[in-house]
């Protein structure tokens, strides 16, 4: 993900936005991370701290992320401890963009 190539072709935010997208996530990740786990090859959950406007902000990010990037699904759920849990699945084609999503999230200050 440091690399403006990893994107892929499907992705179809402007290659000068990508940057900004990922600062993004790193500080979502850098503020809020509490876990990350694989659950299934093609799946990824990250448990963010909550807070004010941590599942709007979640949420919010998400579905510009989905916008760009068909290819995700995000599903963005509060726990009864207030945690917000966010779910990222992608098909086959695109386990690498998962894996390197999972590797900026799992430690965001060391790939920027």
């Amino acid at each position: 993900m440091n690399d403006p190539g990893w994107a892929p072709r499907s992705c179809t935010l402007p290659t000068r936005e990508r940057p900004l997208r990922v600062a993004e996530w790193d500080a979502l990740f850098a503020e809020r991370l509490t876990s990350l786990s694989r659950p299934r090859p093609l799946g990824l959950r990250l448990g963010l701290a909550g807070g004010a406007g941590v599942e709007d902000r979640v949420r919010d990010l998400a579905e510009r992320e989905g916008g760009c990037c068909s290819f995700f699904t995000f599903t963005t759920t509060v726990t009864g401890d207030g945690l917000v849990r966010l779910d990222v699945s992608v098909d086959l084609a695109h386990e690498a963009v998962l894996d390197a999503l999972a590797a900026r999230a799992a430690d965001p200050g060391e790939q920027r």
